[in-house]
């Protein structure tokens, strides 16, 4: 059957549509809106603007579902949601506009289905698995496709740019400002980190990824990345290398801000954890769900 699946982040809003059956899915259409939701929340709760941007965004996938005649539609809301006071109010109106309802997963719940739509693109996962996001990052450490122990640490690429960054990159002083906030979220992380493999999802991980293979010449597609050229990508960037800006702006312009903090944080975690390489996943959160929610591919 044909499904559709929304992911409401703090950085973008996200449609995949799905051909899915037992378990197992091709992706047929991926659309996203960057509606910035982690920069609309204001003393924990998020602006009426917010909500209507992203209902802007839900209404327009409510339209382009009908269109193409999906009955099975699925949606889920993730740090934006999960942390702010009027989290009822949101979800509500959101649903409103989806047409369907709307799930607000907790950072536990982000961290299983990471790692298990992440499973289903990499095989049996040993070691870490990170799921950066715009407002969070679940961190999951397993062993032989076993789930040892995870966590979320509530800071992602775009809840520490709207934080610490007064400009469109970060300065000197900001980009310490935000490694300080990721090493005490680490350093308050429960379970194990060491792991010599590193296994991503999310945007800046993606990002990443690409931008390394270009610089190296590689094959677009490769997805095992030296942990040594992300960090040398992130030092050409944070010293402001016009030809790394240029590759960001081509490779994922919506990201030109949020890169570099979504870097610190993936370096953080690399250095924390010892990792030598970093292993991209083609799937995560979305494909984690709809094994949890469609186990049998029945709508």
């Amino acid at each position: 059957m044909k499904c559709g699946v929304v992911d409401v982040g703090s950085n973008t809003i996200r449609l995949s549509l799905y051909q899915w059956e037992n378990g197992t899915g091709k992706l047929l259409l991926n659309k996203k809106e960057t509606a910035g939701l982690a920069g609309y929340i204001r003393d924990g709760a998020l602006s009426e603007a917010g909500i209507r941007t992203a209902c802007r965004a839900l209404a327009g996938f409510r339209t382009l579902l009908d269109n193409l005649e999906i009955p099975a539609r699925y949606a889920f809301g993730t740090a934006p949601l999960r942390g702010i006071s009027n989290a009822e109010e949101a979800a509500a109106a959101m649903e409103e506009a989806f047409g369907f309802r709307l799930e607000v997963l907790s950072g536990a719940e982000e961290a299983q289905l990471a790692f298990r739509g992440a499973a289903l693109g990499c095989g049996p996962l040993s070691g870490l698995l990170a799921d950066i996001g715009g407002g969070s990052t679940e961190l999951v450490s397993c062993r032989d496709g076993v789930l040892q122990a995870g966590c979320s640490l509530p800071l992602g690429s775009l809840s520490l740019f709207s934080r610490h960054v007064a400009g469109v990159l970060p300065a000197k002083g900001e980009r310490r400002a935000i490694r300080a906030a990721v090493e005490r979220a680490l350093e308050q992380a429960a379970g194990p980190l060491e792991a010599q493999c590193l296994t991503g999802v999310g945007g800046t991980i993606r990002t990443a990824a690409r931008m390394c293979n270009v610089r190296a010449g590689a094959d677009p597609g490769r997805r095992v990345i030296p942990a040594e050229e992300i960090r040398d990508l992130y030092r050409r960037l944070k010293r402001g290398d016009h030809g790394a800006l240029r590759k960001i702006l081509r490779a994922s312009p919506d990201r030109v801000h949020t890169l570099i903090p979504g870097l610190i944080i993936l370096t953080a975690v690399m250095r924390a954890c010892g990792a030598e390489i970093v292993r991209v996943s083609p799937s995560g959160v979305r494909e984690g769900y709809l094994l949890t929610r469609v186990p049998e591919g029945q709508p």
